[in-house]
């Protein structure tokens, strides 16, 4: 997980299951404003999901200021028929009489099925928060094994936890620019050996990525390689690559190549 913005980009299917039954959470791609093609497939996909689901958690960052972001995502809320919960995030950060003033905030501009405060560090009243949609969820057969945790194949995952210590040891500008690819994953008697691809908009970018001596790529390769091999269970030998691919963001042929924008009946 990245706490950079739009840095999701699927809709990722997550399950969690209990006695009291199952939840099925979709984490879709933030709603704004696109730049470029991939924005579109992103904030298509999430709109989407809106028309699926059974409620809809509207997350909101209380360390960032409230702006037109917001005030666009609560005015197409509002004409959603399917129960909304915001649910607000980072509760740690604020004292009570500065959650109250957040909470009074957004109360005005909208009305809400539930306001659940949270900290998704800590943990803090998230149980409170399964309580509310449990409670919105009718009565159904599970859709998924007890055991089962996503809906993604690994290679995905793979790729995800590769992009994630990109976003985590980046600059800035770099996280909306990448894509990750895995290109081969081969199973041997003592270990797997996978071999990704890192694709990235601009020369200058892949020398970021890269590094000094090649110590940045070193480390993203490293930290990705023990998450994967928790993954697996299993030794992994993973061998990464930069690719300068311009502009493949604008590029419907390099969207479908790395995973985006792909027909949704599909």
């Amino acid at each position: 997980m990245s706490d950079k913005p739009q840095t999701t980009r699927n809709r990722i299917q997550c399950i969690l299951t209990e006695e009291r039954g199952q939840i099925v959470f979709l984490d879709t791609p933030g709603i704004h404003k696109p730049k470029h093609k991939l924005g579109e497939y992103m904030v298509g996909a999430a709109k989407e999901s809106m028309r699926e689901v059974d409620a809809i958690l509207y997350m909101v960052d209380l360390s960032s200021e409230f702006g037109s972001g917001e005030e666009y995502i609560i005015e197409m809320l509002k004409h959603t028929k399917t129960p909304v919960v915001l649910v607000l995030n980072k509760v740690d950060l604020l004292d009570k009489e500065q959650l109250l003033q957040k909470i009074q905030q957004f109360s005005s501009l909208a009305e809400f099925k539930a306001i659940v405060p949270i900290s998704a560090k800590t943990g803090e009243n998230t149980d409170e928060l399964l309580k509310v949609i449990f409670n919105l969820l009718p009565k159904g057969p599970m859709y998924y094994p007890e055991d089962e945790v996503t809906d993604q194949p690994e290679r995905f995952i793979m790729a995800e936890l590769i992009r994630e210590k990109v976003l985590q040891l980046t600059r800035d500008e770099i996280p909306h620019s990448i894509a990750v690819v895995i290109e081969e994953v081969h199973e041997k008697k003592t270990l797997v050996k996978i071999r990704g691809l890192i694709v990235v908009e601009r020369e200058s970018q892949k020398g970021i990525i890269i590094g000094a001596k090649g110590k940045q790529l070193k480390e993203i390769g490293s930290l990705a390689r023990q998450d994967i091999e928790a993954l697996l269970g299993s030794p992994v030998f993973l061998e990464l690559w930069v690719k300068v691919k311009k502009d493949w963001r604008n590029r419907v042929d390099s969207l479908r190549n790395y995973g985006y924008g792909k027909d949704r009946d599909e």
